[in-house]
């Protein structure tokens, strides 16, 4: 990305000055500017900090309050703010599974498509072929059938594309929906959406089946396809990670959104009607993005709710997930350049704009190790069009460390509160034999600060004897897989062939 400073007749003290190498690369040379900055924002910083402290006794609150909720959630619809929704996920992957089968996963800003060749217990995954592709800004608050119309496209022209396989004569495509937002399942292969979430606003499908839309939007391509299983994400890294592992209990997603699942005992949810499957166990869908009591916010997460699409509601997300981190950075970050001259005397133009600086930023920034925080000084340049020296570079590190650090610890205790609940339903289902949590998303793979304090708030909250027990383990693509697995195991075909 180019820098362009030449038209500037003079830079401030204290501003990085750049210059091209011959390499290409930006350079920075640094002046020195004075102390009496990081005096003014030291207090604010101080004040951040403690703001967002999250000490054993606020993470044991969080996991308590987690547990509590769920169980209010699965006593009645609308019990607590944990919707607990039961996924009709009644059998899990066995490893029989054989045959050609699709994925769709609409996770957030992501869109993936996916054909997966299963071999049965002697072959396991035979291949898999996928496409991913950003969903189009203008489609997250376009119509409904504007939306649906863009995934079906997608599948067509995947499925168009051949490869080392194909589906027998005479044999429906059979797809795999991944589908993560808050959805009232109404079997394994209908849900009916409750609201968009993760920046979504799209028109005329809150209360409608999603799946009804999308085979709506098929019939208009003349896609000769299925879904056979509608699943979110979590419930597709659970049923993926399962089928290496049978130690799997949890699945969370940390992501541009956030959610988590695991699997019930039928007979622990009393708001479950009718017959209980064979299995006796369910995978249960917690939508824990709303989960709300006993969290350290600050005025910039208040600030951020209440512009938001959704204010009031997913404050667990707003929280922890990869949306909003950079975006609450933000703000504190423009409130420090404002009230304490972070910067120096101007506020740069660039730093008001909503969501300019993202996650992905912050983790860049996180993992600069130079001694005068280079990478620091060109993000925030490149990015938000700061100019920055040394002093205020280290500051900017303070403020992104401590709202990863209590993102990642407040995970650790929701993860902490699962557990907590199944164990307190059957002792030693957990503590007392190896137990995985399957993770899956971009923030939990790719910000190595974040996945370290999450597995530090865990390893705090679980006595050291029984901690050795849980395994927080990558899923790396759980959700895809996942999802053409379940596919497999309800389809209307015999399974071996």
């Amino acid at each position: 990305m180019s820098v362009i400073m030449a038209t500037a007749t003079s830079l401030a003290v204290g501003s990085i000055r750049s210059r091209r190498s011959t390499s290409g690369v930006t350079r920075f040379k640094m002046a020195v500017r004075s102390s009496s900055i990081s005096v003014a924002v030291a207090p604010m910083l101080t004040k951040l900090q403690q703001d967002c402290a999250t000490p054993l006794p606020v993470l044991r609150s969080v996991a308590d309050s987690m547990s509590a909720d769920m169980r209010a959630g699965l006593a009645v619809d609308g019990g607590s703010d944990l919707k607990m929704i039961l996924s009709y996920v009644d059998s899990l992957p066995t490893g029989d599974e054989k045959g050609l089968f699709y994925a769709l996963d609409l996770g957030g800003t992501n869109f993936r498509v996916l054909k997966v060749q299963l071999g049965g217990k002697d072959e396991r995954v035979i291949s898999t072929e996928s496409e991913q592709l950003s969903i189009p800004q203008e489609l997250m608050s376009a119509t409904s059938e504007e939306l649906f119309d863009f995934i079906a496209s997608v599948l067509e022209n995947f499925a168009q594309k051949g490869g080392n396989f194909n589906l027998p004569p005479g044999r429906k495509g059979e797809i795999g929906f991944t589908f993560s937002f808050p959805v009232k399942q109404t079997s394994i292969d209908s849900g009916i959406l409750i609201k968009w979430t993760k920046g979504f606003a799209v028109s005329g499908t809150a209360g409608k089946d999603v799946v009804a839309c999308l085979n709506e939007a098929m019939d208009r391509k003349g896609i000769d396809m299925r879904v056979s299983a509608l699943v979110n994400d979590a419930v597709a890294t659970l049923a993926g990670a399962r089928y290496w592992d049978d130690d799997v209990m949890v699945a969370v997603i940390l992501g541009t959104g956030t959610n988590a699942c695991y699997v019930e005992r039928m007979d622990a949810i009393p708001k479950l009607q009718g017959d209980f499957s064979p299995s006796r166990r369910t995978i249960v869908n917690l939508e824990w993005g709303a989960f709300r009591k006993g969290l350290p916010l600050t005025v910039f997460d208040r600030d951020m709710d209440a512009a938001s699409i959704n204010p009031g509601e997913q404050i667990f997300e707003k929280t922890i997930s990869g949306m909003y981190l950079g975006e609450i950075a933000r703000r504190a970050l423009m409130y420090m350049a404002e009230e304490g001259s972070l910067f120096g005397k101007s506020v740069p133009e660039k730093l008001s704009l909503p969501f300019v600086l993202r996650t992905p930023d912050l983790s860049a920034m996180q993992q600069d190790t130079t001694d005068d925080l280079q990478t620091v000084g060109s993000v925030l340049y490149d990015v938000a069009g700061v100019e920055s020296d040394l002093n205020s570079r280290k500051i900017v590190l303070e403020v992104c460390n401590t709202f990863v650090k209590r993102a990642g610890r407040l995970a650790g205790a929701g993860i902490v509160g699962i557990l907590q609940k199944i164990e307190e339903d059957t002792k030693g289902a957990i503590f007392g034999k190896r137990t995985v949590v399957a993770m899956d998303g971009g923030l939990y793979e790719r910000y190595s600060q974040y996945r370290r304090y999450l597995k530090e708030a865990v390893a705090e909250l679980i006595v050291p004897e029984t901690s050795r027990n849980i395994v927080i383990e990558h899923s790396k693509d759980g959700s895809g897989i996942g999802a053409a697995l379940l596919a497999a195991t309800n389809s209307k075909y015999e399974r071996n062939l």
